[in-house]
Order: structure tokens, then C-alpha cells, then sequence
């Protein structure tokens, strides 16, 4: 399964940066290979400054050994060893008009000391952080995510859209990051579901990112925007950066695998602002995504 998943996300990387790099017209993404020192590694692909998208990273990894003693406190196991691999990828267009975007799928194994699996699961994602909201764009962008789940469990939709508004949540700000999408972790094989049937539903999800979002993009990216428009993304961009820092389980997870520090942090914006104390005007454009955030709604 590892090695299966694994040459999926390659070809995935493959395809969504292709696709990308097509809607953006100018800019190409610059490739790093990487290596860890206790096992494994990385492919890491960034685009930046790009007549669309301002900055994005599309990574994949797959890493092993070990699994250091914080991250076996954290799973509550013993001495164990692991192996992990994922495809990562946020994009931060520059007109303020284009949500942010972020996706991941991931497979993770842990063994015991004869090297027998003791525990396998795959998890993952993709959700949209708008800084001005288009209501189609929400509600398109969550039919993709619905469809792709439909084919698999008719379940499946309601119960991850509502997980992924819980983990998306900027609690000391009580926000949401964004209008969510889909989050699921630990999926198992279990009663009548195998871990091929949980391949076949990551995959699935996979295979519909760039129809989630390149549309959605298409519509939106030569629209006209002010300075101060364009202020107002940058400080939800500090929002952002607060999550992926504060919360983010896969942060945690690469910071404390000793990964590589520019792949983990590949998810921070190139232009943020903090401002002291600040809320938009009321009844503005900025006040009602404000709102939307706070009281997540159903998109479909």
C-alpha cells in the first residue's frame, strides 16, 4: 500500500502542477529534492511571483525510522517505527479576489521492532480561505467535495465537511480559517471497509482538486481590486499564518520528525500584516465574510 500511494502522489504532484502552472500563464515552479538524515525524503515544487499565484508549494514526502519520543506520547504508543507519506500543497494567488487553497493526503504506518505493521491509516483534505466571499464559489467548491465523497459513502460528505470545520478553527481568534471543504484522519480498515477502499476514497478526492478549484480561479483572477482590498487580504493572511503555527497538526508532525524546515513552512504567505486591534467597517463587504467565519454555514 505504501509503495502504491506513494506513486500516486507523485503522479498527482505531476498533474496539479501542470494544471497550475497552465492557469497562471507565466511563472514555473522551481523543484528541490531533499533528503532526510534518519530516512527518507522529499520532493518539494514552489511557484512564486506568478502573474496569478503570489506564492504556492505543492510537496510530496515520504519519510521513516523511528518515531521520535514526543510523537509516541503523542500517538500514545510505544517504541515504535513509522513510516509516512503525504502530498501537501497551499497556493496564495495574488488578487485578493482568489481564495487561498489548501489540500493533503497522507498514509501513515507504524511497525513494531520485528518490522510487522502494527497500525496503518491514510488521512487528508482540501479546503478554501476566501478573503472576499462569493457564495458560488463556496458552494462549487463543496459540490466537488461532495461528489467525490458521494461515490464512496453517502455519509461521507456531512460527516467530514463538519470535521473539517471543527479542526480549521482559529480558536483564540473563535473563527473559522476559511469555508472548509473536507478533513479526515485515521482511516482504518475496519467492519466491511479495507484500506484499499480508503485508497480508493483518497484518491478519489485527490483526483478532484483541480476541478474544485481551478474553475473558481478562472472567474475570479482578472477582477479589479483596490489597495485597500488588497491590505485586507494580507491581514487575513496573518489569520492564516496563526493556524498553520499554532494548530496545524502536520506543522507539529514535520517540526518534530526533523523535516525540512522550508517544505514545512512552504505554507506561509510572502506579504502579511498585523494590525493592532483591528475590525473591518460595518455592514462592509470584509464584515460579512467576518461573519460567515464565525458561524460556519452549509454551502450545499
Amino acid at each position: 500500500m505504501k509503495d502504491e500511494f506513494y506513486q500516486y502522489i507523485q503522479n498527482l504532484q505531476d498533474t496539479i502542477t501542470a494544471g497550475l502552472e497552465k492557469m497562471d500563464g507565466f511563472a514555473k515552479f522551481r523543484e528541490d529534492i531533499w533528503k532526510r538524515p534518519e530516512g527518507g525524503g522529499g520532493r518539494t515544487r514552489v511557484i512564486e511571483n506568478g502573474a496569478v499565484f503570489e506564492k504556492g508549494g505543492v510537496n510530496i514526502s515520504a519519510v521513516h525510522g523511528a518515531l521520535p519520543q514526543s510523537m509516541q506520547q503523542y500517538f500514545g504508543v510505544e517504541d515504535v517505527d513509522f513510516f509516512a507519506c503525504g502530498l501537501s500543497l497551499v497556493i496564495h494567488p495574488k488578487n485578493p479576489m482568489v481564495p487561498t487553497v489548501h489540500a493533503n493526503w497522507r498514509y501513515f504506518e507504524m511497525y513494531d521492532k520485528t518490522g510487522a505493521i502494527v497500525d496503518q491509516w491514510f488521512g487528508g483534505g482540501q479546503d478554501l480561505t476566501p478573503y472576499y466571499l462569493f457564495e458560488e464559489d463556496a458552494g462549487h467548491f463543496h459540490s466537488v467535495c461532495k461528489k467525490a465523497c458521494q461515490a464512496h459513502d453517502p455519509g461521507f460528505y456531512t460527516t467530514y465537511k463538519k470535521k473539517c470545520d471543527t479542526y480549521f478553527w482559529n480558536s483564540h481568534r473563535n473563527e473559522a480559517r476559511g469555508v472548509g471543504g473536507l478533513f479526515f484522519d485515521y482511516c482504518r480498515a475496519k467492519e466491511k471497509r479495507t484500506i484499499k477502499d480508503w485508497y480508493n476514497f483518497v484518491t478519489e478526492v485527490g483526483n478532484s482538486f483541480l476541478e474544485a478549484y481551478l474553475p473558481i480561479v478562472e472567474k475570479r483572477k482578472d477582477l479589479n481590486y483596490t489597495k485597500s482590498q488588497r491590505d485586507w487580504q494580507e491581514i487575513r493572511r496573518g489569520r492564516y499564518v496563526e493556524f498553520n503555527l499554532v494548530h496545524d497538526k502536520g506543522t507539529l508532525f514535520g517540526l518534530r520528525t526533523n523535516g525540512r524546515i522550508e517544505s514545512i513552512l512552504m505554507s506561509l504567505p510572502p506579504h502579511v500584516q498585523w494590525r493592532y486591534d483591528y475590525h473591518p467597517e460595518k455592514g462592509s463587504q470584509e464584515e460579512e465574510l467576518i461573519q460567515v467565519l464565525q458561524n460556519p454555514r452549509e454551502w450545499v
